[in-house]
């Protein structure tokens, strides 16, 4: 391939994804305003999203077991 093949080929190349990324923005900021509406939904149901995040994290850490030194997951299958 010459280099001016090659440069033009970078450049569509470039052109593409350039436009491939404001697509996914596009669809980005669409799922955004969606989760904020049901976010906004269920904030006037009453339900504390935050405070449910909360517990949720404090269940996590209270399950957990301290891995022990040297045990991987196939110490833990068998």
């Amino acid at each position: 391939m010459s280099d001016e093949e090659t440069i033009g080929f970078h450049k569509g190349s470039l052109t593409t994804l350039a436009k491939e990324r404001e697509e996914l923005i596009r669809i980005l900021t669409i799922v955004e305003q969606l989760m904020q509406a049901h976010l906004k939904s269920l904030k006037e149901l009453g339900v504390d999203l935050e405070k449910e995040a909360k517990e949720a994290n404090d269940l996590i850490k209270k399950t957990k077991t301290p891995k022990k030194k040297g045990e991987n997951i196939t110490d833990r299958l068998a």
